[in-house]
């Protein structure tokens, strides 16, 4: 027999926050290898809790108390020997800056990955055994970059106690559940800057010796002295030689300044980048006596580089400019009095008051008053959404994941005219925004196709380059001119070759596209995702919770005959209250609402759950079954009796989703529920095929006849039922052998079927922590109208890519053969720094991108 395991992954890993941290990887590899163990793989959180592990292992090899020291041993072994850092910082100013330095880091001995962002975050996975952070903080400071705030895990803490469980991921059941009263904690040191506290904009001042600015001022300092020592060699008579030399040689140092710094580093490296041509070719220009040419090189490519710098700030900032949304106090409630305090000390439970027109301080749920928050900076939503308490409080306390949306409430919007009071449910290191404002923030590290390729195009063409220049050298030798003219021609190559525009063409796009779609609450999870989904022809849609509302309702109740209607509602209620299933929690509101509080349902035990079938328990000593048709009859689960297979039948062709409920040797009837597809599916899905999205699909666990009904009402041409929850995973697989397929779901029940397709994306992202950590692509909203604007964004994305590739190559193509036929070194700067702008200013016309028009 097979069973499972569950434990918290930061009871086993206490270092690690993120469940796709490497140390989890090396940690189910650790556990995969022992005998008995059937399978083990990361469970996403459920409502307040924490990523787990779950261990699938055979009972006849592995008792529970083994695999349960197995499973601790090798998180205690992992724990002790990996470990991760994450760093804000300062001192990269562009994307060659931060390549250099996570190249830096991996090179040192123990580092397994360095991920280095020009949104200044450093992430760092490292082997304690060979090194350790200071090592590493003495590599940063060695290259000249400042560690700002630190987000390191937790020391290790003792294991707490696992549970076994039976339980189906997709039928959960708050019965043994396992997470929710483990006590773990991290050390979150990015808190100010989360919420755009003083530190954090105390942070982004100094990016130099003079402020962030240092580098533009060095560039026209150098500009500057070139022009006052230019005029006086050219046009003032009788002042010393060694005037305007000084001015040239004091413009070569401030307009190397940066320069000489990259380029070192990068010979420690053993590579050859563009600062070491532009290096080469000044001093090559000072050697033939042309300081002034060699000073106008060095100008021209440091104001290259500042203003690059400027103008990626832009689109920093305008990621930045959301950790700012969320105010720095809150006036909580405590002790029947109210008190203004930090955002960072509210506590989950706390309840905070809102006046009208401020911003919400924290996640939570609304406990009282009413009011219209305007929830555009979270889930960018143009409307303002109407909000009322929740119904029950303490439900909404044991599952706020799955508190109704009108009664949740997000740090960072706006409330409207009424008061209200809200619960706490998340810390501000934990809110939405947060997760949001990180996520965005590392998301450059994901590198697309195309900036992969850029990359490794350089690390070939900068060598070629400069082989090309030394045989240029020796011009002299076939042609019939001066060794002066062949040097000088080999420094307009290096020059004209160097490929800036190149290096920046794709990272300031993407940078830009992400910016751009995190104000309308969408977020893209870097590169890849951003330039895959612009790619894409086909998408798969689940159908409960996306193509339609996601709150289904009972339509028909059908005892069998001899059977009470409140009979057959009370023992569904006893179970399906016990599950957050959609279904389940159909059957609860409504079975409640028709029996009244006069009737209490009977104590149901034992509850476990068929794998995308149903569910099965005890109630009086008698095993109880509820779920789908197909599971009665099979695997040791009774047959029903034809007059149920009847009702059944009769309801699917009516669309129904049916429920049957059986008690021990007695059908007691069947439910059937209908859930109302969206308002705007058809719009949006229409808009999709005029952006370019040729095959729609949805995918269903329903009956076939309930999903062709589905897919009719809101406008798609196929439509694939009876799918178990691998069985998804095969259609996404068997779609993407022919095309590039996107799937879109609730990221909850569909994360298997996500991790198979190019890009998953998931819906409603801001108020399931499930989905923001599993999707490629997060709409915070709960709206399918975000996904054609993202389909869209993400194809003018790629479209300005591919303008980027061509304009920087294209220059690089022109200005080669034009220098090797005379064309000076100044032309050839003024155009080579001048394609790097207009890629990166090309870049920043995302951040004006304009949504299409919905309908």
């Amino acid at each position: 027999m097979t069973t499972k395991l569950r434990l918290d992954i930061p009871v086993l890993l206490p270092d690690v926050e993120d469940a796709n941290d490497v140390c989890v990887r090396r940690l189910i590899d650790e556990i995969g290898t022992q005998a008995g163990v059937v399978n083990v793989h990361v469970r996403p959180p459920r409502g307040a809790g924490v990523s787990q592990l779950c261990v699938h292992y055979d009972t006849a090899q592995l008792p529970f108390g083994r695999i349960r020291e197995i499973v601790t041993a090798a998180g205690a072994k992992v724990s002790e020997r990996y470990a991760h850092v994450v760093w804000k910082v300062s001192g990269i100013n562009h994307q060659r800056r931060a390549r250099t330095v996570a190249d830096h880091l991996q090179k040192l001995p123990g580092v397994l990955a360095a991920d280095v962002a020009t949104t200044s975050s450093v992430h760092v996975d490292f082997d304690r055994q060979q090194c350790d952070i200071p090592k590493l903080t003495a590599a940063l400071k060695s290259l000249g970059v400042k560690i700002l705030d630190q987000t390191v895990a937790a020391e290790n803490s003792p294991p707490a106690e696992g549970q076994e469980d039976t339980h189906d991921h997709q039928h959960s059941h708050t019965d043994g559940e396992g997470g929710g009263d483990h006590k773990h904690s991290h050390a979150h040191g990015s808190s100010h800057a989360e919420h755009g506290g003083k530190d954090a904009e105390h942070s982004h001042e100094h990016g130099g010796m003079l402020g962030a600015n240092t580098e533009l001022i060095f560039s026209l300092l150098c500009g500057a002295l070139l022009g006052i020592g230019w005029v006086i060699e050219r046009f003032v008579a009788g002042m010393p030689a060694w005037l305007p030399m000084a001015c040239f040689i004091s413009a070569y140092f401030f307009g190397g300044f940066y320069t000489v710094r990259e380029a070192v580093d990068n010979i420690r490296l053993k590579r050859f980048e563009i600062d070491t041509l532009m290096l080469v070719a000044a001093a090559g220009a000072a050697a033939l006596g042309s300081w002034a040419e060699g000073a106008l090189l060095l100008f021209l490519f440091s104001l290259g580089h500042a203003l690059e710098h400027y103008a990626m700030g832009r689109a920093k900032r305008a990621i930045e400019a959301l950790a700012k949304l969320a105010p720095e106090v809150a006036s909580v409630r405590r002790d029947g009095q109210i008190t203004e305090i930090r955002v960072e000390e509210l506590r989950v439970g706390d309840v905070v008051l809102v006046r009208p027109n401020e911003r919400l301080p924290a996640d939570g749920f609304i406990v009282v008053g009413n009011s219209a928050i305007n929830q555009a900076p979270v889930t960018g939503e143009s409307i303002p959404v109407d909000k009322r308490p929740v119904d029950d409080v303490d439900l909404a306390r044991a599952r706020p994941d799955g508190v109704p949306s009108d009664s949740k409430a997000f740090a960072g919007t706006i409330n409207g005219a009424g008061a209200i009071e809200i619960e706490v449910t998340r810390r501000s290191s934990e809110s939405a925004l947060a997760r949001v404002v990180k996520m965005v923030s590392e998301a450059e590290t994901r590198k697309s196709a195309t900036q992969r390729f850029t990359d490794k195009f350089e690390r070939v063409f900068v060598p070629a380059v400069l082989a090309l220049a030394f045989l240029l050298l020796f011009a002299w030798v076939v042609v019939d001119e001066p060794f002066r003219d062949s040097f000088y021609r080999a420094m307009a190559v290096l020059v004209a070759a160097s490929p800036c525009a190149l290096a920046i063409a794709t990272p300031s796009a993407v940078l830009s596209g992400i910016a751009r779609a995190a104000r309308s609450g969408v977020l893209i999870k870097g590169g890849a995702p951003l330039e895959e989904l612009g790619s894409l022809s086909a998408i798969a849609f689940d159908k409960t919770g996306t193509l339609t509302e996601g709150r289904p309702r009972i339509t028909d109740v059908i005892p069998a005959e001899g059977i009470a209607v409140e009979e057959l509602l009370n023992v569904a209620l006893a179970v399906e209250s016990q599950s957050d299933h959609p279904l389940a929690t159909a059957i609860t509101r409504d079975a409640k609402k028709h029996l009244g509080s006069s009737q209490s349902p009977p104590g149901a035990l034992d509850i476990k759950s068929l794998t995308g079938r149903g569910v099965t328990a005890t109630i009086a000593g008698e095993t109880v079954w509820i779920g789908k048709l197909e599971m009665f009859g099979s695997d040791d689960v009774p047959a029903l009796d034809a007059a149920t297979i009847s009702a059944v039948e009769k309801l699917r062709e009516n669309g129904r989703t049916t429920m049957v409920v059986r008690h021990g040797q007695r059908d007691l009837g069947t439910i059937g529920l209908m859930d109302t597809p969206r308002a705007d599916a058809k719009g949006a899905l229409q808009e999709l095929r005029e952006i370019g999205i040729t095959r729609m699909i949805m995918i269903s666990g329903d009956h076939q006849k309930v999903a062709d009904a589905v897919a009719s009402e809101v406008g798609l041409d196929e439509a694939w039922g009876n799918l178990m929850p691998e069985d998804k995973v095969e259609a996404i697989r068997k779609l993407r052998q022919t095309t590039k397929v996107a799937m879109v779901g609730d990221g909850v029940n569909d994360a298997p079927a996500m991790a198979n397709s190019t890009v998953g994306i998931a819906m409603g992202a801001a108020g399931s922590d499930v989905a923001l950590e599993t999707a490629d692509v997060a709409l915070m909203a709960d709206d399918l109208k975000n996904l054609p604007f993202a389909v869209d964004l993400s194809r003018h994305t790629r479209s300005v890519i591919r303008q980027n590739v061509f304009i920087s190559l294209g220059v690089v193509a022109f200005l080669v053969p034009a220098t090797i036929f005379g064309l000076s070194i100044g032309v050839a700067v003024a155009m080579h720094e001048g394609s790097t702008l207009i890629v990166v200013f090309n870049a920043l016309r995302l951040l004006a991108y304009s949504r299409r028009s919905t309908r």
